[in-house]
């Protein structure tokens, strides 16, 4: 009797804890009127701002440092030779 009167408990919290969860996530979701979007559209406001100076920098780094990095298809030596 107690073992499922605490399962009842766990499985209530369970509940309560998803519904809580999904309320959270979908109070993230807003509709962005159209004038702000030119304000989130701007270069600062993106993750990577220079994503072609990152990946070369990548490329760079990987090359130099003798292993097979994340934007390399094989392994290539510390030379940066492929």
């Amino acid at each position: 009797m107690l073992s499922l009167m605490m399962a009842m408990k766990i499985t209530r919290f369970a509940v309560i804890f998803i519904l809580l969860l999904i309320i959270f996530a979908l109070a993230g979701c807003v509709q962005v009127a159209p004038w702000e979007r030119g304000n989130l559209a701007k270069p600062h406001m993106a993750l990577d701002p220079h994503p072609l100076q990152s990946a070369v920098q990548a490329h760079n780094y990987g090359s130099r440092e003798a292993a097979a990095s994340t934007n390399s298809a094989g392994g290539g030596g510390g030379c940066g030779c492929f």
